[in-house]
């Protein structure tokens, strides 16, 4: 472990997070009223931390997630990835931002219905300058690890629930993100799938330092993270069981 926290110390910049939220409120119009989704949520992960955002369905975590991840913005508060505050960032460097040190598994997979199982893994890599022999490297690399090279010619329609899951994991992590987000990873997954996948993400965690957060039911997915915040109505609550500040 020792040599880990060696390795992420030399990458980021002492002091700094990986990221920042504070005092994040979301809400949503509901005929005339407003809905509130997040009610001053403030969190700080570190770098190389793996953390488990748990709560009953309804309680925001996938809303923070998506704010976490750029894909949201909040009603008020504020954001700061790896030191920058987001909102003060034009939308193009948001973007850069998210292709260039983000991976995102989405409970609801958002493959690219045109495009391939094997398109839809390489995506990521195009927006790394990645030459051609390089990324058909990389992507037959993980279509063998995860054996699904059958399937590099199918449409996600062709695909059942579990192996669109199965690829859009993949989709996340051919790029080695720095900050991999995940919702829900193993849903949809077998239980023998769904240990392999988590066994994966500590290794990515341990070996190579990626900050992980993931939202989950699952008290056994929980147990591989670091520490585990839990979500209701909308706010953090208090934790007895983690030395880890919020």
């Amino acid at each position: 472990m020792e040599t880990t926290e060696n390795q992420i110390a030399v990458q980021h910049p002492a002091g700094v997070a990986a990221l920042e939220a504070i005092d994040v409120h979301k809400s949503l119009p509901l005929g005339r009223e407003r809905i509130d989704i997040l009610r001053g949520v403030s969190l700080r992960i570190n770098h190389g931390e793996f953390v488990a955002i748990m709560g009953p369905s309804g309680s925001g975590k996938s809303t923070l997630l998506n704010i976490i991840g750029m894909l949201d913005t909040p009603s008020e508060g504020s954001y700061h990835f790896i030191g920058q505050s987001i909102y003060n960032l034009k939308e193009k460097h948001r973007s850069e931002l998210y292709k260039k040190n983000i991976g995102f598994i989405f409970q609801a997979y958002h493959l690219i219905d045109e495009l391939t199982v094997y398109e839809n893994i390489e995506t990521p890599l195009l927006y790394q300058n990645i030459k051609s022999s390089e990324r058909k490297a990389m992507v037959g690399d993980m279509l063998d690890r995860f054996n699904i090279v059958g399937k590099k010619d199918l449409f996600p329609s062709q695909l059942s629930g579990g192996q669109q899951q199965l690829v859009g994991i993949i989709r996340a992590l051919i790029a080695r993100p720095k900050l991999l987000l995940a919702d829900e990873p193993t849903g949809n997954l077998n239980s023998t799938q769904g240990e392999e996948i988590m066994q994966l993400f500590k290794k990515l965690n341990e070996e190579e330092g990626m900050t992980i957060i993931q939202v989950t039911h699952s008290e056994k997915n929980a147990t591989y993270g670091s520490r585990h915040i839990d979500l209701l109505d909308g706010r953090i609550q208090p934790s007895i069981t983690s030395s880890n500040p919020i």
